[in-house]
């Protein structure tokens, strides 16, 4: 399965992510820690069980293809098909015309906030993480680290979700917290 395969991402441990011959990718997961959550449930099922979450949603991510243990070398894996698309941090590296950097943010801020609405906490939320697909939709990547809650998030979540994008420096400026924050009939009314 490995064979011709692009490593697209790497660290001290390994291999983490594989852009296969057929396009698909692969990501490995390693346990961190011994005792850890990802021991009954592994990073790959979680990645898995989330984009079938946001598929239901209609929310734009990966299609998962398997989830598989890889033992000789310790590692939990999913094989996918990538979300087709450019991430809006790769879109604003390449430049964008200030009207369209506009309508990208106000989109952005739409999106996050529909996000919050279906109860999608998001703690990997940035710009590196948020696909502009082809259909001009915005899409989800590096997802396993989502928590679907059953109700829409609570003002507390949604404050608490936007904190490490926050933290960005020259993505801060893409956040319109109001918009996000706004109770839904303030936002409706407006």
């Amino acid at each position: 399965m490995r064979a011709g395969a692009e490593v697209l991402e790497a660290d001290g441990h390994g291999d983490k992510v594989l852009r296969l011959a057929d396009g698909s990718f692969i990501k490995l997961f390693r346990r961190k820690r011994l005792i850890s959550s990802a021991s009954w449930y592994p990073y790959a099922q979680r990645f898995a069980d989330n984009a079938a979450a946001l598929a239901v949603r209609a929310i734009p991510a990966p299609q998962v293809i398997d989830v598989f243990r890889v033992a000789a070398i310790e590692r939990d894996a999913v094989h996918y098909h990538p979300l087709p698309g450019t991430t809006l941090r790769q879109l604003r590296r390449d430049g964008l015309a200030p009207e369209r950097e506009a309508t990208l943010r106000t989109e952005f801020n739409r999106f996050v906030r529909r996000l919050h609405d279906l109860g999608i906490y998001f703690r990997s939320l940035h710009l590196g993480n948020v696909v502009l697909t082809p259909d001009g939709r915005l899409g989800l990547i590096d997802i396993s680290d989502i928590r679907v809650h059953r109700r829409p998030l609570s003002r507390f979540w949604r404050a608490r979700n936007l904190r490490r994008m926050q933290g960005i420096a020259d993505e801060r400026g893409w956040l319109d917290e109001r918009s996000i924050l706004a109770p839904a009939a303030a936002k409706d009314a407006a």
